[in-house]
């Protein structure tokens, strides 16, 4: 018989009743160290006390309102974004999924009103993860995501990540329309594209007229150390999408982009019911507040200096566990010599919460304002669960 909710996760035995700061408390009263942050999405913890006061205070105000009418809060939010990255204009969504479906859209309509309809093609690359709708599991374009839901979104040309021959090739193609790909890949095992490589493709499409889309849904808002991770590159893309860590643990994204690349998104092209409701925006623009300060961001480099410091002595000191450790800022993956999940599992006895990923990676996504204490507390803890490994 089939459960009440649809059984499309593999769901650990745990029930987590209550959050505080970067720990959870499950049901029977153990208190587990989050490393995963709800997979980059509690940027600021669980229950921070400043989205908190947001929230409460907006909900005591106004809950929702269609987007037929003037949304104060979505205006502000709106307006800190734009102040904040190389963004024109901003629409928000619910979620990543939502921001790669206007995303694709943005990129066709553009063209078709360039008078160029058949430019509809759009590079990605292997081992990315732009979400599990229609066009974000033909945008990945794996297996593991897109059997036996056919036929696919068409339009999207699948390149082996790293591969530069292919990509100087598929990029003359008269029907291209844009290259879409994450700075960091977080699903594909904390796979850092390297900046020389990000500024090869800003290129590459300013020298064939391509649109850039980067896809920061879990790489963004602060978790790299700057604002967005293709800062460190020193570019500029032309649409981005943004999720996760901007709502803080609220539902929350957004399309980011230039005047240019929307200029054929027009009244009707483009809705949501839900998309920049009050609620959302209010706590949003709190998050946006809090880690768009140049003192948080470099609080957050210092931390992950700290993190992967002792994570480099936990990775030498478990040769047989781990091989090595990748990515950047808090946005972490220990590269395992084990079964990713056997890790994961060793957390949970002993206490701590991490995440798998592809290419035998166990992500580390900690809340970006984790306490040194609790970043000892995390290695320690990871200590204990590679010894038990070790001793199998």
């Amino acid at each position: 018989m089939i459960p009440s909710v649809l059984p499309t996760y593999a769901r650990a035995p745990l029930t987590f009743v209550k959050g505080e700061g970067s720990w959870l408390i499950e049901a029977d009263g153990r208190r587990f160290l989050d490393l995963g942050a709800g997979i980059a999405v509690n940027a600021l913890g669980h229950a921070a006390p400043a989205l908190v006061a947001a929230l409460t205070a907006q909900a005591q105000e106004l809950w929702h309102v269609s987007n037929l009418y003037n949304i104060p809060a979505q205006q502000k939010l709106a307006d800190a974004l734009v102040d904040k990255t190389f963004a024109d204009t901003v629409f928000f969504t619910n979620s990543g999924t939502e921001a790669c479906e206007l995303a694709v859209k943005m990129v066709r309509k553009y063209w078709y009103d360039k008078g160029a309809p058949d430019r509809t093609d759009i590079i990605t690359f292997s081992g990315s993860f732009h979400g599990r709708s229609a066009a974000g599991i033909a945008a990945a374009g794996s297996e593991k995501m897109t059997k036996g839901f056919g036929p696919l979104l068409p339009g999207f040309v699948h390149l082996e990540f790293g591969d530069h021959n292919a990509l100087t090739k598929a990029a003359k193609s008269p029907t291209l329309a844009a290259i879409l790909v994450e700075p960091v890949q977080g699903e594909g095992g904390i796979r850092p594209l390297p900046d020389a490589c990000l500024k090869g493709l800003r290129d590459l499409c300013d020298e064939h007229g391509i649109l850039m889309i980067l896809d920061e849904v879990q790489c963004g808002m602060g978790r790299t150390g700057k604002l967005f991770a293709h800062e460190w590159a020193g570019i500029t893309p032309d649409i981005m999408m943004v999720a996760k860590g901007i709502g803080g643990g609220f539902p929350l994204g957004a399309v980011l982009a230039t005047e240019n690349a929307a200029s054929g998104m027009g009244a009707g092209t483009h809705g949501s019911t839900y998309g920049g409701n009050p609620l959302a925006c209010a706590v949003g623009g709190k998050v946006m507040e809090i880690i768009a300060d140049d003192a948080f961001l470099a609080e957050v480099n210092r931390k992950a200096g700290l993190l992967r410091q002792k994570l480099e002595g936990l990775v030498a000191n478990h040769p047989d566990v781990f091989e090595a450790v990748r990515g950047t800022g808090l946005m972490l993956g220990l590269k395992c010599k084990v079964a990713p999940i056997d890790l994961v599992n060793a957390g949970y006895a002993a206490g701590i919460l991490t995440v798998p990923a592809a290419d035998n990676v166990v992500r580390l996504l900690p809340a970006l304002n984790i306490p040194d204490a609790d970043i000892d507390t995390a290695v320690a803890r990871l200590d204990h669960a590679a010894a038990s490994l070790s001793s199998e």
